[in-house]
């Protein structure tokens, strides 16, 4: 009789499975899966667990959301220009965040409100620029307000002032002493401490501080740039010459406004915005990389001799330091001067010195009687702390 032959059997279906064991359960797995089932899931938490300990450690220690905060427009947006960012809300232990990209175009605009609301009828504004360094109470930037307070004819030039800030300390400062102030940094450089003469933390500084004026000047706006520590004792608008396009206040003054040789301050300076001054703002910034180590003073003092400046019919005015005067060479007729400049001087300390000897100076003089008020009869102290060697070493 034959054998049969073997088949091999499939596995039942789930049809099959269903008629075997109705419409219960099937039976549990054996007990190897439940410990390849527990295996899989410890590998995954082994993996899992730094991933999330790194994580919390990168969002703890990430910055904060940027918010554009101004104190005293409430109701706006506001902004930098496009190079520069602005500070953040403020945060106790921080001196400065650069804002992200997307809210510069909403930081130009603010920029626009803040030169509209400070500026004169002839769109013409005053500004100065701020760090942390000289914000301190009692230190340049209430000196400097101080002066405009004890000027003939300055106070009311206040409400065209607007105070640039370089940093989160510099700005909320001035929000506490001043109505117009604009948070200006620039990517992820720190201008809060002191910035030492020709450090290249101050040249950065003072190239910033430039191009930020150039996009002034591409908004409509003329102005007065005026360094912090010059002090204000007379409204200096009589005293500007109607055909200059840039006049500049001088270390040293040859007696002549169009001499080249005069030796160009730019800590001081009134210019018009027009064409020719945007082009020139243009050209002497981008001036910086034929006089790499240079300081934007000294590049005006090399380019002001550049035949571009005639082709593009720039007019430029020097300032006589009799009117415009300074530490470097000190107005000598306290009857006519109209700012006072602590230029010729290295260091935060000797310049602040020097400078309450100038405020002091000034009261003295305006207490005397008019009588008294002779040219000559009264002279400056200062130099003192400041010393025009340290600047040959």
């Amino acid at each position: 009789m034959a054998r049969p032959s073997r088949q091999t059997l499939a596995p039942p279906s789930a049809t099959s499975r269903r008629r075997l064991y109705g419409h219960s359960k099937p039976p549990p797995p054996p007990a190897s899966a439940f410990r390849r089932a527990a295996a899989a899931l410890l590998l995954a938490a082994a993996v899992a667990l730094p991933c999330a300990v790194l994580y919390r450690a990168v969002v703890s220690n990430a910055p904060p959301l940027v918010q554009v905060v101004w104190d005293r427009w409430p109701s706006r947006e506001w902004g930098p220009p496009r190079a520069p960012v602005v500070v953040p809300e403020p945060e106790e232990d921080r001196d400065l965040d650069p804002i992200s990209a997307d809210d510069l175009d909403s930081e130009y605009l603010k920029l626009e409100q803040v030169l509209q609301a400070a500026s004169m009828d002839n769109k013409t504004i005053i500004l100065t620029t701020l760090n942390a360094a000289w914000s301190s109470p009692g230190s340049v930037i209430d000196l400097y307000i101080d002066s405009f307070r004890h000027g003939v004819r300055t106070s009311s030039l206040l409400k065209h002032l607007v105070i640039i800030a370089f940093d989160r300390k510099a700005y909320r400062r001035c929000t506490e002493i001043h109505t117009y102030c604009y948070a200006l940094v620039t990517g992820n450089v720190d201008f809060s401490q002191e910035k030492r003469f020709l450090t290249a933390g101050y040249l950065e500084m003072m190239w910033t501080r430039l191009d930020f004026l150039r996009l002034v000047l591409e908004k409509g706006y003329s102005f007065i740039f005026s360094d912090a520590d010059i002090m204000w004792f007379r409204n200096p608008f009589p005293y500007f010459y109607p055909d200059g396009d840039l006049q500049v206040a001088c270390d040293h003054y040859v007696g002549n406004a169009t001499d080249l040789r005069n030796i160009a301050n730019g800590g001081f300076n009134y210019v018009k915005s027009n064409n020719q001054s945007i082009e020139f703002y243009k050209f002497w910034y981008s001036s910086r990389l034929r006089y790499p180590g240079y300081h934007d003073q000294d590049v005006l003092n090399f380019i002001k001799h550049d035949p571009y400046i005639m082709d593009i019919g720039l007019t430029i005015k020097f300032l006589s330091t009799t009117y415009f005067g300074g530490i470097c060479e000190p107005s000598k007729d306290l009857n006519e001067v109209c700012t006072m400049h602590a230029n010729c001087c290295i260091g935060l300390q000797s310049k602040l010195h020097d400078l309450r000897i100038i405020m002091e100076d000034w009261r003295d003089y305006m207490s005397m009687p008019p009588s008294l008020k002779t040219p000559g009869a009264f002279s400056w102290r200062v130099p003192q702390n400041c010393s025009l060697s340290l600047l040959n070493q």
